[in-house]
């Protein structure tokens, strides 16, 4: 999970391999995966096993850290995505899906 930016990832976080769900197909995850489950790229170090490789999910390679999304803590990115996530969440519908 090692990402390319000013900001390096913070050793052992994995926040970003966890909070947010993931719509497309990944090696191991045919499905995706959902806001909160481990992605199965996640090795137990906190990195990404396909960081760089082009079965990468286009979502996973346009997360950057930032100090905004990192925070302080691991803690502090965990909330912040799940957060994020809940606020850019399709909004379900009530009426049956008809508008």
């Amino acid at each position: 999970m090692t990402c390319q930016s000013a900001l390096t990832c913070r050793e052992g976080c994995g926040a970003c391999c966890i909070a947010p769900s993931i719509t497309s197909p990944l090696p191991g995850m045919p499905a995706g995966k959902a806001a909160g489950q481990a992605c199965a790229q996640l090795l137990p170090d906190m990195r990404c096993a396909v960081f760089g490789r082009p079965e990468r999910p286009d979502f996973c390679g346009g997360l950057r850290p930032s100090h905004e999304m990192c925070g302080e803590s691991r803690e502090a990115a965990l909330l912040w995505l799940t957060r994020l996530e809940a606020m850019t969440a399709p909004a379900s519908r009530s009426d049956g899906g008809h508008a």
